[in-house]
């Protein structure tokens, strides 16, 4: 075969979403591509977290969409514009798989566990001739080499980086990759847990009342932003979506407070009136007069910065804005995602580190974050998608090194 005929060979490493998101671009572009996992299978982190529903996006509009997403605006905009939400349900239909729409935006394939769509997916990289290599640890990157803890090296034409982040380690992400770049200084920013419960001090007298209760249909809040939704009480602190979207807030207090607002549903003029006639027995008056419940009310009768009450009106203010002081966030092994990673001063426009030309990162690799709801998933798609692009426009004027 002539030079001119030859494939350029494409090397992913990692086979979580984003990298086989990536292997699946480069070999429907022509090339030749080996995705190296360095488990026995995968998708094991998109395993656990469809376990009980596989949340693919969201079917938000595109500004508030991107608007969830930290680091670069401009670069979020270009590349969910590129692979947007509903790019990422016509490819899951293009597997075969329907999407709904359920609460909240969440987009859900048909069935929504995420066994029969990672089948299916592995299933169309097979057609399209990737070479899948299980147990195949990445060491150490050369030029134009990457060589494997068996002692195998593979050259490539381009090579893309999707090793995850830090959180769920059990799954591979567990972010010793940094090591593989320490010797081409490419700057980190240090790995810290997003999307992950906070340590409360509860007294010990508490814990027995609100030990996995949940709080539905209350607003947390910090000064910058609030979130709507359910949060679970813990023995070590708290659990849910308002928590988790709230975290880079509370990651950049001194000293972190979530403020509840238990009655998100009436104005503090509106409960102060309910209560406005109680003169003793505070808490159980609340809890019948507000329809609150037995977690809302363990937390107004037995928080030591609280009370004790003495009129409606000083329980009213508590009800509508109940501070929790917060001790940090639970360890980064228990986080449904990571920040930190790979900064983004060190990447091009096509997500190629600049001190390594033709190598490319895709995922929670890179230095951002985004709440749960499926904005998580689609990042890395659509991360996974521009590095693969990057990839085969590098190649097209190099010189292939495979048939």
């Amino acid at each position: 075969m002539s030079q001119a005929g030859k494939k350029k060979m494409i090397v992913v490493a990692g086979g979580g979403p984003a990298g086989l998101r990536a292997a699946e671009v480069a070999a429907e572009s022509g090339a030749a591509v080996v995705l190296l996992e360095g488990k026995r299978y995968v998708g094991r982190k998109l395993l656990v977290a469809g376990k009980s529903g596989l949340n693919l996006t969201n079917d938000e509009a595109f500004e508030s969409f991107v608007a969830k997403y930290s680091g670069p605006a401009d670069r979020w905009r270009k590349l969910i514009g590129e692979f947007s939400n509903n790019d990422l349900r016509k490819w899951a239909a293009g597997l075969g798989f329907e999407t709904f729409v359920s609460s909240g935006g969440k987009v859900f394939p048909q069935p929504m566990k995420a066994a029969p769509l990672l089948r299916a997916w592995i299933k169309r990289l097979r057609d399209l001739e990737v070479d899948l290599r299980f147990n195949s640890r990445v060491v150490r990157i050369d030029e134009r080499l990457v060589h494997l803890l068996n002692g195998d090296s593979i050259p490539f034409d381009a090579l893309i980086l999707a090793f995850g982040g830090a959180s769920w380690p059990s799954t591979g992400s567990d972010g010793s990759w940094a090591d593989l770049l320490a010797p081409h200084q490419v700057a980190l920013t240090p790995f810290e847990p997003a999307n992950c419960g906070w340590e409360v001090d509860w007294p010990e007298s508490m814990i027995p009342d609100i030990e996995g209760k949940p709080l539905k249909n209350i607003v947390g809040s910090t000064p910058w932003h609030s979130c709507p939704g359910e949060i679970t009480l813990t023995k070590y602190g708290i659990e849910g979506g308002p928590i988790y979207h709230l975290g880079p807030d509370l990651r950049k207090m001194e000293d972190p407070v979530i403020t509840l607002d238990l009655k998100p549903t009436l104005s503090l003029d509106e409960v102060e009136s309910r209560m406005s006639a109680v003169k003793k027995n505070y808490v159980r008056e609340a809890k019948r007069r507000l329809k609150l419940c037995d977690a809302a009310t363990a937390l107004l009768k037995k928080l030591p910065q609280l009370g004790p009450w003495s009129n409606g009106g000083s329980i009213a203010g508590a009800i509508k804005a109940l501070p929790i002081p917060l001790k940090g966030p639970r360890p980064i092994a228990e986080a449904i995602s990571t920040a930190g990673g790979v900064a983004w001063s060190e990447l091009d426009d096509s997500l190629m580190v600049s001190r390594l030309p033709g190598v490319f990162v895709a995922g929670e690799m890179i230095d951002w974050e985004a709440p749960t709801g499926g904005y998580l998933l689609q990042g890395c798609f659509a991360t996974g998608e521009r590095a693969a692009k990057g990839a085969i426009k590098f190649t097209e004027s190099r010189t292939s090194i495979t048939n």
